[in-house]
């Protein structure tokens, strides 16, 4: 018992009831106090005669002098070796010249700002997307991310806290589907590292993103471009796609012309099933396709042939809605799908929607004298020279024209 210290011994404590302090040494107390009598009405636990037991470090102010009293807990919850190492803490803040007690209420303070800037990954995932929305085209890209997270990345991190996910925990949600869906799983990495960037910037977690991919996940997974299979869009040959025109001209109802004016202007499904009245200027024979619902975030102006305006012009006549291509439900648009069903039904498994831009291309390449160039530009792809991309800019539309229209032409 140097110095002192460890004085009391375990059976002197379980035995002693006698209210008043037992010293333990190095500011170590127990404390035993007889119960209040029990109060007329209160329950039988309470009529329980006895004493309480409880530690706790007294101390002088530094200053003042004045006796402080912390306390430590309650014996027989907190053991006596555990009490001990409670007060060996404690005497080191008196050792460096702080107030035990001050220090311990800072502490709580720090611990309750913690615990106010404490998510768990679902939490911040859900936050980071609604931050993002309004920058995204579509609900529907809300609606990826968030089904993507919560089935691959919630069922091994959502729960816990954004500040604890290391590169082991991004790999316990990316390892199961890498190879086999490496796809899907380059998106979801890409949204975890997302969500853990804003989790950082907005003081839930600190260090570096064990979701980044260069100089970190890319030393430790192979390439996307070595486990994943390209999938190209099954397009029909340009050749058999007059034929193909001829049986869907015969074809009835909204989706047969949906399809029927994508081919004729080579535009994405989303571009088309989206077009509103007041996109189309029937008297300049355009369609002007407004940025935010392209691509590439660049206004597209269409030039219609005469078989694409004519499907305009007869919409038009029976036009309910502010969407071209109506959908069943009133106010809405013809779905993603539409279109494809269509496709299914005439038993075409040839083609897809998207892939007529393919045979556009080809189309275009092998059987015009249309430069690349113009060809680019009625597919909405950006040039890679910019320089060129801008010189083109007030010419491209002209000679544009003639190309859907020998294209229509070839179609008929």
């Amino acid at each position: 018992m140097a110095g002192g210290r460890n004085k009391l011994v375990a059976p002197k404590i379980e035995k002693c009831s006698k209210p008043g302090y037992l010293n333990d040494g190095g500011n170590l107390y127990l404390q035993i106090v007889k119960r209040a009598p029990a109060k007329p009405g209160e329950g039988p636990r309470k009529k329980v005669e006895g004493v309480t037991k409880s530690w706790v470090f007294r101390y002088r102010h530094r200053v003042t002098k004045k006796l402080i009293e912390l306390g430590l807990g309650s014996f027989p919850d907190i053991s006596l070796q555990k009490a001990r190492d409670k007060a060996a803490s404690l005497r080191e803040i008196l050792h460096d010249r702080k107030d035990p007690k001050v220090e311990r209420a800072v502490k709580r303070v720090e611990e309750r700002a913690k615990e106010a800037k404490t998510i768990t990954f679902d939490e911040a995932a859900t936050k980071c997307i609604a931050d993002r929305f309004s920058g995204w085209k579509s609900e529907k890209h809300a609606q990826q991310w968030t089904n993507t997270l919560k089935t691959y990345a919630s069922p091994a991190i959502g729960t816990l806290n954004v500040d604890v996910i290391d590169i082991a925990l991004v790999r316990k949600v990316l390892d199961p589907i890498w190879n086999t869906k490496n796809e899907t799983a380059s998106r979801v990495r890409q949204r975890l590292e997302a969500v853990l960037a804003w989790a950082k910037v907005s003081g839930y977690r600190s260090g570096e993103n064990p979701a980044e991919w260069r100089g970190n996940l890319d030393q430790l997974l192979p390439k996307p471009s070595k486990v994943q299979k390209k999938k190209h869009h099954r397009a029909m040959a340009h050749s058999k796609i007059p034929k193909f025109m001829t049986d869907l001209r015969s074809r009835e109802g909204i989706a047969a012309l949906a399809l029927e004016f994508t081919i004729l202007t080579a535009a994405r499904t989303g571009e088309t099933i989206g077009a509103v009245w007041g996109e189309f200027n029937l008297e300049k024979k355009t369609w002007t396709v407004p940025a935010e619902r392209m691509k590439a975030e660049k206004e597209h102006v269409v030039p219609l042939s005469a078989s694409a305006l004519k499907i305009i012009k007869d919409l038009e006549q029976v036009k309910e809605g502010p969407y071209v291509f109506p959908g069943p439900k009133a106010g809405t648009h013809l779905s993603t799908g539409g279109m494809d069903a269509v496709l299914k039904r005439m038993e075409r498994d040839d083609a897809t929607v998207h892939g007529f831009r393919s045979t556009f291309r080809d189309w275009a390449a092998d059987k015009t004298n249309f430069s690349k160039e113009v060809i680019e530009h009625a597919l909405a792809h950006q040039l890679e020279d910019k320089a060129e991309a801008a010189y083109h800019h007030s010419t491209m539309l002209g000679k544009r024209r003639p190309l859907m229209a020998a294209w229509a032409n070839y179609l008929a």
